[in-house]
C-alpha cells in the first residue's frame, strides 16, 4: 500500500519552523492557519480539522495515512479521519506517558497530557466534538509502556478498560493483536533517551530499538495496518538527528515504506 504522509510543524498552537527540513516522499505539509480563540483547543481547530479531512481522504483514496505531528493532541483528528473513511479501529498506543490525564486529575493543566482520555469521552471534549470524533472504546485500547503515570492518572487507567502493557515486547510475546483495523500511534519519546536523545518529555528506561522492531514487523505483517501518528522529536534539541534517524527507520519498519 502506498504511504501519504502528512506534516503538521506544531507544537499545540505554536508553529515550529525547525520541522521544514524534515524530507521524505509524498509528503503534505500542514500549514492551514490557526483561529482565533480563548485556549489552545480552539486556536488548533483549523488545523486539526485539515488533518481529519486529510487521513479520510488517503485511505478513501487506498493509501495508508502517516502523520507526522510535534505533540500528541494531534492523534484526535487522526482517529477522525480514520472514523470520517469508516473505519472503527483499534488503538495501539506507544508512549512513555499515560496522556490520561483530566482536568479533574492533572496537576499542571497541561492540554498534552490529555489526548487518550478525551479520545474515549473523559474529561475535555473540545477538541473532540471540533474534528468530529466519535468516542473510542476504551476495550479497544492497547497502552503501552506509560512507565511514568501522575499518581491519579494512573487510577484512571488502572479502573479503565484499557489494556495496558507495561513493557512493550509483550506484545510480540504475550498479547495478541486486535483482529480489527490496527492504527499506532507512536511519541518517540517511549524510546530510551540514548537512542533518541531529543525528546521533551525525557522518562528512565523503555523498550530498545530491537525490541519495537520486532513489535512493528508483527503489526505490519498482520496486514491491519489502517494508520499511523507519530509525536515528533524535538528538532530543535541536541541530538536531533540521532532521533530523527531512529524513528524514521523505525516508522519504515512499521509500515514497509516511508
Amino acid at each position: 500500500m502506498a504511504i501519504k504522509n502528512l506534516l503538521t510543524p506544531m507544537y499545540l498552537d505554536q508553529w515550529r519552523d525547525c520541522y521544514n527540513g524534515l524530507e521524505m516522499e509524498n509528503l503534505t505539509i500542514n500549514r492551514v492557519a490557526h483561529a482565533a480563540g480563548p485556549d489552545v483547543q480552539h486556536r488548533v481547530l483549523p488545523t486539526y480539522q485539515y488533518l481529519a479531512r486529510f487521513v479520510t481522504s488517503a485511505v478513501q483514496d487506498g493509501e495508508l495515512p502517516v502523520t507526522w505531528n510535534g505533540d500528541c493532541c494531534a492523534a484526535i483528528p487522526m482517529l477522525a479521519g480514520l472514523q470520517g473513511a469508516g473505519i472503527d479501529p483499534a488503538l495501539i498506543w506507544l508512549d512513555a506517558h499515560g496522556d490520561f490525564n483530566t482536568w479533574d486529575t492533572t496537576s499542571t493543566g497541561f492540554i498534552g497530557g490529555m489526548p487518550l482520555a478525551m479520545m474515549v469521552g473523559r474529561g475535555e471534549q473540545t477538541l473532540v466534538k471540533g474534528v468530529g470524533q466519535e468516542i473510542l472504546p476504551e476495550e479497544d485500547i492497547i497502552l503501552t509502556d506509560a512507565r511514568e503515570l501522575d499518581p491519579r492518572e494512573a487510577e484512571l487507567v488502572k479502573e479503565s478498560d484499557m489494556i495496558h502493557l507495561h513493557r512493550t515486547n509483550q506484545l510480540t510475546s504475550e498479547v495478541s493483536l486486535p483482529d480489527k483495523p490496527i492504527w499506532v500511534h507512536f511519541d518517540v519519546d517511549i524510546l530510551r533517551v540514548e537512542d533518541s536523545p531529543a525528546t521533551n518529555f525525557p522518562a528512565k528506561g523503555g523498550p530498545t530499538i530491537p525490541e519495537l522492531q520486532r513489535v512493528f514487523a508483527k503489526i505490519r505483517n498482520s496486514g491491519r495496518l489502517c494508520g499511523v501518528s507519530v509525536s515528533l522529536w524535538d528538532a530543535d534539541m541536541p541530538g536531533a538527528k540521532k532521533s530523527e534517524l531512529a524513528v524514521r527507520a523505525l516508522v519504515k519498519d512499521l509500515t514497509g515504506s516511508w
